[in-house]
């Protein structure tokens, strides 16, 4: 294992963290290393390890370096993409249903129009991605996304809540922080505990999803679908929102400090 792989390893299973940390795997690494911005693979030789994966299973490509490739339109389909670097990767239009994306590093990867449906998103880096237009329908998603962009994603019935269970990995929950969700579809989703201050989220439909005790402080929620949404403890002080949804936001805290439109 290489030495990089190894501290991380330690990360994420060392004494807890708070909450504030427990994602945060940047910390002292060097971004710009070899190990993070360089592929050990081809196109080419991604693409025959993909047709090379026995019938019915997907590709072993976990830990490997992929970074800066352009892989766009290939299917990945089930594959194990764990721990692999794919930051500043061209995945747009890729197929990736039902992939593993566990502790995968994918800062700024491009994902526009992907699908990634019942994909495995756990602990992933995915500050500044592209996913507009993406499908991430009956994904499990406890991803890193600040400052991602989701414009037209579909997130339907998605799993976004925190992971309680790995408490020493400190609390594993979805960051949408300062995140473009406009018009996205996240209904049914469940987005409990999950981070969506600053979050843009006009035209988003909400219909139907657990919002219980997410933080959506500062976010923008005009024009959002919230009819049988769950707020029960969501944080919205400081967030725009529309005064026809005060009704759905009734069990909402900071109510009185929202900015209503």
């Amino acid at each position: 294992m290489r030495l990089m792989e190894r501290l991380l390893a330690v990360a994420l299973a060392a004494m807890p963290v708070c909450e504030g940390d427990a994602q945060d795997m940047t910390r002292g690494l060097d971004m710009t290393s070899p190990d993070m911005t360089m592929a050990e693979m081809t196109r080419t030789q991604v693409e025959d390890a993909l047709a090379a994966a026995p019938r019915g299973h997907g590709a072993d490509l976990s830990r490997k370096r992929l970074s800066g490739l352009d892989l766009s339109d290939l299917d990945f389909t089930g594959a194990n993409l764990r721990a692999a670097r794919l930051n500043h990767t061209n995945l747009s239009h890729a197929k990736l249903d039902g992939a593993t994306l566990d502790q995968a590093w994918a800062l700024g990867v491009d994902l526009t129009g992907a699908s990634l449906v019942k994909a495995s998103l756990f602990a992933a880096q995915m500050a500044g991605a592209r996913l507009d237009g993406a499908n991430l329908a009956d994904a499990r998603v406890t991803a890193d996304l600040t400052g991602a962009r989701l414009v037209g994603a579909r997130l339907e019935n998605a799993d976004c809540s925190a992971d309680e269970r790995n408490q020493s990995m400190g609390l594993m929950h979805a960051i949408f922080k300062s995140a473009d969700l406009s018009g996205a579809d996240l209904s049914g989703a469940n987005l409990a505990r999950a981070d969506l201050s600053f979050a843009k989220l006009p035209g988003a439909n909400l219909a139907g999803a657990t919002l219980r005790e997410a933080d959506a402080s500062g976010a923008d929620l005009r024009g959002a679908q919230l009819n049988g949404a769950d707020t029960s403890g969501l944080d919205i002080d400081s967030a725009s929102i529309d005064a026809a949804d005060l009704p759905y936001l009734a069990k909402a805290v900071n109510l009185a400090r929202a900015r209503r439109e």
